[in-house]
């Protein structure tokens, strides 16, 4: 996003912030209903421009929101759709996308209060890796031809019972209504975002044999100090991995030795 849409997303966000931080707010439901408004608008393109029209009064299509939806709709999620509309888009999906980005965060601050937050988070990605270690499993979950409830059985007999339901609900949106993104992106962008509830950046550690929890340890200071954030580690194990390890934070791929990369890093913040 840019420029108007990037700060009515902002904007959007804290507001979300605010209403999950009072505890009279159920933010698993707040998701739902995020995620429902979502699927409408993705929907009806027509109802998405003049809900996004800048040549229309911001309070016209607040006005115009409430009515269409405030029946359908808790209080709270009504006045959020609201106060997004009142915002200025530069595009008409900006809108649609936020508004996903919002019923995601909202499931994930709902982990985060039942304290599954990390387990959500290990999840995901242990799903990612399975995804792009199985051709069969990948091709069932993109399938167009599928449908809806095929493709939620099928991730209910893998998640079910097995991962908390929030990665399960996360997964499911994510797989059934894909809105032009691949599986991948969209599970790492989930990730993203479940690192963001805990202010981290999330490192993707393949190593050549599993870390002892000391390398682990010493591995996310010296990450933290040299990207000057928490780090969440994502570990994977591949016994092709040259030089033992590979560490990915974002675009950037470190690869080398645990004992040179540490070094390397505390000679950078020397310097």
């Amino acid at each position: 996003m840019n420029g108007a849409s990037r700060e009515a997303l902002a904007a959007a966000r804290e507001r979300l912030d605010a209403l999950t931080d009072s505890t009279s707010v159920d933010a698993g439901s707040l998701a739902e209903e995020l995620a429902a408004v979502t699927a409408l608008l993705h929907r009806e393109v027509s109802l998405r421009r003049v809900l996004t029209d800048p040549a229309q009064a911001g309070e016209a299509k607040a006005e115009l929101a409430q009515r269409l939806l405030g029946t359908q709709l808790s209080g709270d999620a009504a006045d959020l759709v609201a106060g997004m509309v009142r915002s200025r888009w530069s595009q008409s999906r900006d809108l649609v996308d936020a508004l996903e980005q919002l019923a995601d965060l909202a499931d994930l601050t709902a982990a985060q209060q039942a304290g599954a937050l990390d387990g959500v988070e290990d999840e995901l990605f242990r799903f990612g890796r399975i995804v792009s270690s199985s051709k069969e499993l990948r091709a069932a979950l993109t399938d167009r031809k599928a449908t809806t409830s095929a493709k939620s059985e099928l991730l209910h007999s893998l998640l079910g019972g097995k991962a908390n339901a929030t990665t399960e609900r996360l997964v499911t949106r994510l797989v059934t209504a894909p809105r032009g993104r691949s599986l991948e992106s969209g599970i790492e962008s989930l990730s993203k975002l479940a690192a963001e509830r805990r202010d981290r950046m999330v490192a993707v550690v393949t190593s050549a044999v599993p870390l002892s929890d000391a390398q682990k340890q010493r591995l996310g200071a010296g990450l933290a100090k040299l990207y000057g954030r928490r780090m969440h580690l994502n570990l994977a194990v591949d016994p092709e991995v040259i030089g033992g390890i590979r560490v990915q934070v974002g675009d950037e791929i470190i690869n080398g030795s645990i004992a040179d990369r540490l070094e390397d890093a505390s000679r950078r913040l020397a310097s």
